[in-house]
């Protein structure tokens, strides 16, 4: 009984830590974030490559969706909460993408809030959704549950454009005026430079993908329409599978005869597929195996990290198509 009442004691002891530990880890976070200075965040880091650009030197960035996470499936921290209530501009894809923002931003005051997916330059640029681009595309393996972002009219993953980026510079830039005009020269000197490296970025990597353009290949991941389309990328198709459950055997003979029928050269995954479904996948192929990052993991935000982010993406692309060359 002595012992009972001593751990009893000992528990409730160290639950009233924990629960100290806890709300002083709050409360930290509230006065740190009520004590920054105006900020811009952003809903993914790809955006924030684009927004640190333009307010270098005005304004700071910060992301909501940490590396190593979806856009289409994340869950709101109580951090983010604060940290977007604290927003001076919030700039996001849409709804459409990140759903799990929507009741939040859509409440914010409309000129705090960028929108991409509605600005009227952009509107005419959307590539329509899945079932146009790939109405051939018969081989499609789909599991309904690790597929709701593949159902909307648009792609959505508009980043990947390096029109729909200039465009998007354009907004932040105009946007950062209102609130700070007396920032004018600064901040059209950094869309200017944006613009200048953006140029250049763009016809270096044309000249890099130049050998490999006509080399077909698949994605795990109906994301990168924009890019491939504006860089002249010869995409075979792709396939929807859970990342996480090898697919069963008729799904894996389907994608098989679909990648020994078309000659493809690769096959892209990302990060969250495991390397055993994919060696399963192309196992009794000649297919090689290449890895995309859609968001950028790890590259820093500063003046020139967009166009780093579309450098990289694009030698994940070389590294793997030009295996047969």
């Amino acid at each position: 009984m002595l012992e009972f009442f001593s751990f009893n004691v000992a528990f409730r002891s160290i639950y009233r830590i924990c629960l100290f530990i806890l709300l002083y880890s709050v409360l930290w976070m509230v006065m740190t974030i009520s004590h920054t200075q105006a900020t811009i965040v952003t809903s993914i880091r790809p955006l924030g490559f684009i927004a640190a650009a333009i307010s270098d030197g005005v304004m700071p960035v910060e992301v909501i969706l940490p590396d190593g996470s979806s856009p289409h499936d994340y869950s709101l921290r109580p951090i983010d909460v604060l940290r977007l209530k604290k927003a001076d501009i919030f700039i996001w894809v849409g709804p459409e993408l990140e759903s799990f923002l929507s009741r939040l931003v859509l409440s914010m005051p409309a000129n705090r809030r960028i929108t991409l997916s509605s600005l009227p330059v952009v509107i005419p640029l959307l590539q329509k959704g899945s079932k146009e681009l790939n109405k051939n595309h018969e081989h499609d393996i789909t599991d309904n549950r690790f597929n709701r972002h593949y159902h909307g009219e648009y792609n959505m993953h508009l980043w990947l454009s390096p029109n729909i980026a200039e465009y998007a510079a354009e907004a932040i830039y105009n946007h950062l005026l209102e609130f700070t005009p007396e920032k004018k020269q600064l901040l059209d000197e950094n869309l200017r430079i944006f613009k200048y490296f953006l140029t250049k970025n763009n016809k270096n990597i044309t000249k890099m993908l130049t050998s490999v353009r006509a080399k077909g290949y698949y994605v795990f991941h109906d994301a990168y329409g924009y890019f491939e389309a504006y860089y002249g990328l010869t995409p075979l198709g792709y396939f929807t599978v859970n990342p996480t459950i090898q697919p069963g055997a008729q799904a894996l003979h389907k994608i098989r005869t679909q990648l020994i029928k078309k000659k493809a050269t690769c096959i892209f995954a990302e990060e969250q597929f495991r390397p055993a479904l994919i060696r399963a996948i192309t196992r009794g192929t000649n297919v090689h195996i290449g890895t995309l990052d859609p968001l950028g993991v790890g590259i820093a935000l500063d003046k020139e990290s967009y166009v780093r982010f579309l450098l990289q993406l694009s030698n994940q692309y070389i590294s793997c198509l030009k295996k047969n060359i």
